[in-house]
């Protein structure tokens, strides 16, 4: 495999998806360590990078793209090896059950539609940011709870709850992950949603949906655990909530301080905070 197409499959970018992954894990019952760790690989070294290389290959960025700050030219092998990464996932999901490996052709094939030029949901801010929110929150908390408790599972109603919470939540963060490119965007004619709305107009956006969220997972905490668990989820967002205010007040000053750095940065708390947290009511 090229250095190249390594790059772009950019699997550390995987991290910012996990807590899907962990918070799925913390509402169902049923799995072991050799299904956990085989779920964990096949999402986040299988299916995720997949997804990510076949983006980079269609995009063919110039500027820097989430994980990646200076990427390198795109190779026809990397869409050859996404392709074969996608069906290997598929290959072990089935392993776990069919049902679990068809959630996973679709999620494929939609995030192949968000990319590929005969589709590309990417040049439609509405569509595109509805269906990575709804894909890789809603859907992927499903498919990670189907894999450990069998499909019955996911009819029921705090995993439901918990899954809609899931996509509440990117449907905030994922406009702020494009609030730097909105450039090279333009320059390639993908309407994105933080395009659409501004600089300032995303940092708002995803301030309204971070607010509703957290009370909506404050909610579903004081109903399903206790107080003491409401209290731990407000404090584990605390380091988030002051990048973020730090950030927008650079940003209100300076617009050029939406930068890919300061994005990666946000990225990465709420990553790591969400993710200790997480762990926390797993093993709670």
């Amino acid at each position: 495999m090229k250095k190249s197409t390594f790059l772009h499959l950019r699997i550390p970018f995987s991290f910012f998806l996990s807590p899907v992954f962990f918070f799925a894990t913390a509402i169902v019952s049923g799995y072991n360590a050799e299904n956990f760790w085989l779920v964990f690989i096949i999402l986040h070294f299988l299916l995720y990078p997949a997804s990510n290389g076949y983006n980079s290959y269609f995009d063919k960025d110039e500027g820097s793209i989430g994980g990646l700050k200076h990427p390198p030219k795109v190779t026809r092998e990397l869409f050859y090896a996404s392709w074969a990464m996608d069906v290997l996932a598929i290959g072990l999901g089935w392993s776990i059950s069919w049902q679990f490996a068809v959630m996973l052709l679709v999620y494929g094939l939609v995030s192949k539609a968000y990319s590929h030029p005969s589709i590309r949901l990417k040049k439609m801010p509405i569509i595109g940011w509805l269906a990575a929110g709804i894909f890789q929150g809603y859907f992927t908390f499903l498919m990670v709870c189907l894999a450990f408790s069998g499909p019955e599972v996911i009819t029921e109603l705090k995993v439901q709850y918990a899954g809609i919470l899931s996509t509440l939540l990117l449907f905030g963060s994922y406009p702020m992950t494009q609030v730097y490119q909105h450039d090279e965007d333009a320059r390639r004619g993908d309407r994105t949603i933080s395009l659409i709305l501004g600089v300032l107009g995303t940092f708002h956006f995803t301030a309204l949906f971070f607010s509703v969220s957290v009370l909506l997972f404050a909610f579903f905490f004081q109903l399903y655990y206790d107080t003491q668990v409401v209290f731990l989820f407000i404090l584990a967002l605390s380091p988030i909530l002051l990048f973020f205010l730090v950030w927008y007040m650079q940003v209100r000053k300076d617009p050029n301080n939406a930068d890919y750095r300061r994005t990666m940065w946000l990225n990465f708390i709420s990553g790591a905070c969400l993710n200790i947290f997480f762990i926390w009511l797993i093993a709670k």
